[in-house]
């Protein structure tokens, strides 16, 4: 277990939006606080990696991630054509895949984008597509607006702030990708996008963490889920 005496770092916004992610009747309490007060700590200095990028450098790391997500895409579902992939619209830095999006839908990919609807709920899937327009969700982050199709995701993109070699990701700590995940069913196909230089020993995975399929880096695929 990490060392106390190092959570001296104040709560991100997401994590405030959901004072109660912890369930005390799962874990042991202390030691849910303990990781929380962990995680605010390390996702501080994983966004300020992150932010330190220089321009060129993102760029670069979007475009190889993007080339890595076709890959992947054309391996396991031969290119995903028919089916609903969920992006995600990047913010605070996240990689940029905005241009892979219009490309896969030009290929037949039935695009959306992730919606808080109600706060601490699962979220919804809304579809998108170039020149939709576009209004200011949770966190002021753009998403398609309600009179957009909704959708069920085949396959889910989930942006990491972080990620371990067993598939778990260190979001913002909301718990809104867990929540949703674990009443959609069937579960979609989840693929982490993130850097190479976010990959942590391991985020201390608490009950209520969910591993993703895949883990997916400018480097290539970091971690992938044995088939059942």
């Amino acid at each position: 277990m990490p060392d106390p005496d190092r959570y001296a770092s104040p709560p991100c916004l997401a994590a405030e939006i959901a004072p109660d992610y912890f369930d005390p009747l799962t874990t042991d309490p202390e030691q849910a606080r303990d990781v929380a007060r962990w995680r605010r700590a390390e996702r501080i200095r994983l966004r300020a990696e992150r932010d330190a990028l220089s321009v060129v450098d993102r760029q670069a790391a979007g475009a190889a991630l993007a080339q890595q997500l076709r890959q992947v895409l054309s391996d396991r579902f031969d290119g995903a054509a028919g089916m609903v992939l969920s992006a995600y619209w990047p913010i605070k830095g996240e990689p940029d895949l905005r241009g892979l999006m219009a490309e896969l839908l030009e290929a037949g990919v039935i695009i959306a984008l992730p919606v808080v609807e109600v706060r601490a709920s699962p979220l919804v899937f809304r579809r998108w597509h170039p020149g939709l327009h576009m209004i200011r969700g949770h966190w002021n982050i753009p998403v398609p607006p309600p009179e957009a199709d909704r959708l069920a995701p085949d396959v889910a993109l989930a942006p990491v702030v972080g990620w371990d070699s067993a598939g778990f990701r260190l979001g913002y700590g909301g718990g809104y990708f867990d929540r949703t995940l674990a009443t959609l069913a069937p579960r979609p196909f989840t693929i982490g996008i993130g850097l190479q230089a976010a990959q942590m020993s391991t985020i201390f995975p608490q009950p209520h963490d969910i591993p993703l399929d895949v883990i997916l880096t400018e480097a290539g695929v970091q971690f992938q889920r044995e088939d059942p």
